[in-house]
């Protein structure tokens, strides 16, 4: 089984950037869009993925080697955001997304583009979908901005790889519903400490449900106090302000493998340790006011995957590791749910996040998606 390094002789990459029709290229030299494009060594193919992520560099995606060592192009591609996510603002995150698929269908020759959904980037590229097919930002921009949005190219295949179904989403299941003040990382509640042994592991369904119910209306404070805040800021010519979010890794499913099974290690996260992870820095850390509503809010964000889902027609597939710590299987379920696609397959395999265990768990997650792309191309 070829691992990276045999991986890496076979492919060509070329390095991109570009302006945006709403970001000009900085003085220094960076451009707003930016990425890496990867291929078979000496050939142009006619089929590519793209990958791109609310926050997180995906030039250099684990899966580029993979996928184009099978035969296909793949765009890493970076918004504006790429390490700014305090400052997201989703309409024009979707248009710099245009400027790749573009440059894919117009300058690279690709015919088929597919769009490749991975982890939090799943409901980012859903909305750059979504939004191809049916424009509902066009009021958030003006000129270049407004006709970048009316003339997005729509991409042929859909692929969801381990995604979470959407910011508001997945920050809100995170949450630690026992936060009883936002400007303290210490106060708690101790009837909804998830750490508190008294409440479980395992949780019993009463507490499950009330725990649920804790973390939306967590969301939803902040909301309240997000739109108040910018009114006040507004107000006195201030247009927006930075502020903290803490507490964010406390998600039940971590801690108790019981609710949702796979085949997960418990008690697990992403930064390890749930009980430690929650003291740390997590998705969400730092917002400006727009940001929060734009991103994070139950309410208000538009990054929520349902609505876009609802809207596909291309063929979608939707793959789910089952050691996934952070992802879980009714995820993948609710997403394969949620997409109108008449043609879409859900696949629960082995491996987790990024399939990092082996050589072998990633060449087997890639063959099942290059050969599901290549019986619709």
């Amino acid at each position: 089984m070829e691992g990276l390094a045999d991986l890496m002789t076979k492919v060509d990459t070329q390095f991109l950037g570009f302006p945006s029709p709403t970001a000009p290229r900085i003085m220094a030299g960076g451009h707003p869009c930016q990425g890496m494009y990867w291929a078979p060594k000496g050939s142009k193919p006619k089929a590519a993925f793209i990958a791109t992520h609310y926050n997180v560099d995906f030039s250099e995606h684990y899966i580029a080697p993979y996928l184009a060592t099978r035969g296909f192009g793949f765009l890493g591609w970076n918004t504006r955001y790429r390490g700014f996510e305090d400052q997201f603002l989703l309409e024009h995150a979707i248009i710099d997304i245009g400027v790749g698929v573009r440059w894919l269908k117009e300058v690279a020759g690709v015919e088929t583009v597919i769009i490749l959904g991975n982890s939090g980037g799943g409901s980012l590229m859903g909305a750059y979908q979504a939004e191809a097919i049916q424009p509902t930002m066009l009021d958030l921009v003006t000129g270049p901005g407004r006709e970048a949005l009316e003339t997005l190219p729509k991409a042929d295949l859909y692929v969801s790889l381990n995604a979470h179904q959407g910011r508001p989403e997945v920050l809100t299941d995170w949450m630690d519903a026992s936060v009883t003040d936002e400007t303290d990382p210490v106060g708690a509640d101790p009837a909804l400490d998830p750490f508190n042994p008294d409440n479980g592991p395992p949780y019993s369904p009463e507490f499950i449900k009330t725990y649920r119910a804790a973390q939306k209306a967590r969301n939803h404070r902040i909301t309240d106090w997000a739109k108040s805040e910018l009114t006040r800021l507004n107000a006195a010519g201030i247009p927006d302000k930075l502020f903290p979010m803490f507490r964010c890794w406390g998600d039940l499913r971590m801690m108790d493998g019981t609710i949702d099974p796979s085949d997960r290690p418990t008690p697990m996260c992403y930064r390890g340790h749930p009980a430690q992870a929650n003291r740390t820095p997590s998705i969400g850390r730092a917002n400006n006011l727009r940001t929060w509503l734009s991103m994070w809010s139950l309410e208000t964000s538009k990054c929520q995957g349902r609505p876009h889902l609802e809207k596909f027609e291309a063929p979608a597939l939707v793959v789910q590791g089952m050691a996934d710590t952070g992802v879980f299987p009714q995820d993948a379920r609710d997403i394969h749910g949620f997409i109108a696609s008449r043609d879409k397959q859900l696949e629960l395999i082995p491996g987790a996040h990024y399939f990092e265990e082996s050589p072998e768990v990633r060449n087997h997650m890639a063959s099942m998606v290059c050969d599901w792309a290549r019986t619709r191309i």
